[in-house]
């Protein structure tokens, strides 16, 4: 017998449901479902497989691991899947016949099938990475010679694990077919294409937000290091992704392969990549430390650090932090080891640069790395991250749970919104009180960290302070004045606290923003930013050094300032310490390294060098590459070490 919207079959007094009929969007509705369903199954198996390396407590954890992969899903489902979400939605009647439903049925399984073979893949392989694959994985693949042996060998090895990939496309197929299409019929054609246009285009800013990860102006579209934003084990990050989405995202990030230039031995002698600068018994001083990490604060907009330009129109926006530079130790001759705001991140806290590719944003991210936070941690410190945008914000709550900071105080935490600026977060002047409210608090020692927000694009300030800051030249310059108030703000009442004089803060910048001084066109000073040392408790702690210094000497020079005793891993030096290595600032710019050491930069191009100039050629327009001068082997030798062992240690996971 037949009814509306289905067929049964009678058999032996059994009524069995032959297949369910459907109008074209609850289909859709229906298989996009199915893929979501499989991608949480997969998720299910890998810790099922993985038990004892993931650690999954209880039901419960395991759920909420469940719904954070959820945004995870929602990227990699729509990337493999945008071109049957396009066909599946086009206002075109024929969409229901037969032999374009086939043509879908098969641009649905052969995408989605490859993508999920991917997660199968890592039931074993996650065993002997202790991370999801990425990109790297084809490419170790592409340099074996005996890819047959090792595809037999680990199917027989694995057999099981292809079976269930097996049965899992054969149960899917079925559920797939269970549900077919009963086109929905409408009196007029206008109505059917008008609804159908609506739909289709309504659906896309969902695609685009899914594939981002959220709706929000300032949060940049999600990645790997994102999975850490939510979890309590550093390990449970690897649940909450999926492996396509980690391939996918690593598809461009193909710079971080070994290099051999060097001789470990002349690595050890010319980087000292481990150090320690104290000795004995003497014991570490249980200083609190401040780090601010002044969004935009280029070298550029700060009087006492362009003490030395010869510029008539120069004009500083900073008048607080000139006027602390002369009660502290600053480095007018430092720059970024990057070039977005996330990138200075793990520079400064774990001295760990980026290059061509974020190392935020490469397969290695997540990698368990020494930093100054590890450090202090393990000396008993107090650890907080602050940053006044929405939680999740340019990754840096995922970034600080693997550096391993006991706290994270964001928008959230600050919860109160009326403060919010409209755009990126909370108003630096009303953040920078709550941060010191919140250290008051903390159990001394503590160390904390403050990224900014205001001195950002759109350029506005609080409307109460329309007209206090000078304009300036370029619409940045006015925030800057802001932003430099709301780091006065803080001093004035940090300063009446009690630990205030046992604190040694630290003021930086995270990259360099609108240019207006000629200087600062120049191809070597666009990475150019202040480094600020102030010791309340030593008024002696103070001057100008003028040594090249950058990002990555930060973290080391805390320690040697504190006074700990161990050996520790950077890749940096101590900017106190003039028997450590000589100075030097390696960058990447113009699809280049830069390596600036002595009297000379050299430009690298990762195999050879291109250039050599003199430090007074700020624009590069003097190549000296033709001269025989030793300097020039010596620097080519210090930047293949550096990249040496950067690239293999990442790569080796070994941070």
């Amino acid at each position: 017998m037949e009814t509306h919207g289905e067929k049964r079959y009678s058999l032996n007094h059994f009524t069995i449901m032959k297949n369910i009929r459907l109008n074209e969007y609850k289909v859709f509705l229906y298989r996009i479902f199915l893929v979501y369903a499989v991608y949480t199954l997969c998720r299910l198996l890998f810790v099922a497989f993985n038990k004892e390396l993931l650690q999954v407590d209880s039901f419960g954890e395991l759920m909420r691991l469940c719904y954070f992969g959820l945004r995870f899903d929602n990227t990699i489902i729509i990337y493999t899947n945008a071109l049957f979400i396009i066909l599946s939605l086009l206002p075109i009647k024929k969409l229901a016949t037969n032999g374009f439903q086939k043509f879908l049925f098969y641009l649905y399984f052969i995408t989605n099938s490859v993508a999920i073979a991917f997660n199968f893949i890592d039931f074993i392989y996650y065993r002997f990475t202790f991370t999801r694959s990425t990109i790297n994985i084809t490419e170790s693949i592409e340099n074996e010679t005996n890819k047959s042996t090792l595809f037999w060998n680990f199917f027989t090895d694995y057999w099981y694990v292809f079976l269930l990939f097996i049965i899992t496309i054969y149960v899917w197929v079925k559920l797939y077919k269970l549900v077919k299409i009963n086109p929905k019929q409408y009196s007029k054609n206008w109505v059917y294409y008008t609804s159908s246009i609506i739909v289709f285009i309504g659906t896309l800013p969902l695609c685009v937000a899914g594939i981002r990860g959220d709706f929000d102006h300032s949060t940049r579209p999600i990645n790997i290091v994102d999975a850490s934003n939510n979890v309590k084990k550093i390990e449970h990050a690897n649940v909450v992704l999926n492996t396509p989405f980690c391939v996918v995202r690593t598809l461009s990030k193909k710079s971080f392969k070994k290099v051999n230039f060097v001789s470990e031995e002349i690595i050890n002698q010319k980087l000292k990549p481990f150090k320690q600068y104290h000795t004995g018994d003497t014991p570490m001083k249980k200083m609190n430390v401040v780090v601010f990490i002044m969004e935009s604060f280029a070298r550029e907009y700060c009087g006492a650090f362009n003490t030395k330009l010869e510029s008539k129109t120069y004009q500083s926006y900073t008048p607080f932090l000139d006027s602390l530079a002369q009660h502290s130790l600053i480095f007018d001759n430092a720059y970024t080891n990057g070039f977005k705001s996330i990138h200075a991140m793990p520079a400064i806290l774990a001295g760990i640069p980026s290059f061509k590719d974020a190392f935020t944003s490469s397969p290695y991210s997540n990698t368990e790395s020494e930093s100054i936070v590890s450090v202090l941690n393990s000396q008993g410190y107090t650890t907080t991250f602050f940053h006044g945008a929405p939680n999740g914000s340019m990754g840096f709550l995922g970034y600080s749970n693997i550096l391993g900071f006991n706290h994270y105080k964001g928008m959230t935490e600050y919860d109160n919104d009326q403060d919010f600026d409209g755009t990126w977060g909370i108003w630096d002047e009303k953040f920078f009180q709550y941060m010191k409210n919140e250290i008051t608090k903390d159990q001394k020692p503590f160390f904390a960290t403050l990224f900014s927000v205001s001195s950002h694009d759109p350029f506005r300030v609080p409307k109460e302070y329309e007209g206090k800051f000078p304009k300036g030249k370029v619409p940045v310059h006015q925030c800057i004045g802001y932003s430099d108030y709301a780091l006065k703000r803080f001093f004035e009442e940090a300063s009446k606290e009690e630990w205030f004089n046992n604190t040694l803060f630290v003021i930086t910048a995270d990259h360099c923003n609108q240019i207006y001084e000629e200087e600062y066109f120049k191809t070597l000073t666009r990475t150019a930013i202040p480094i600020l040392f102030y010791m309340p408790s030593n008024p002696e702690f103070k001057g100008i050094d003028s040594d090249w210094a950058q990002h990555i000497d930060i973290y080391p020079t805390i320690l040697d300032v504190l006074g700990y005793n161990k050996p520790f891993r950077s890749w940096g030096r101590s900017l106190l310490n003039k028997d450590d290595v000589p100075p030097f600032v390696i960058n990447y710019l113009n699809n280049q390294y830069q390596f600036m050491y002595g009297d000379y930069i050299c430009t690298f191009d990762g195999e050879k060098p291109t250039g050599y100039f003199h430090k007074s050629d700020k624009n590069y327009e003097n190549n000296l590459i033709h001269q025989n001068k030793p300097e020039f082997k010596e620097m080519k030798t210090r930047c293949e070490a550096f990249l040496q062992t950067y690239f293999g240690k990442i790569v080796d996971r070994d941070l």
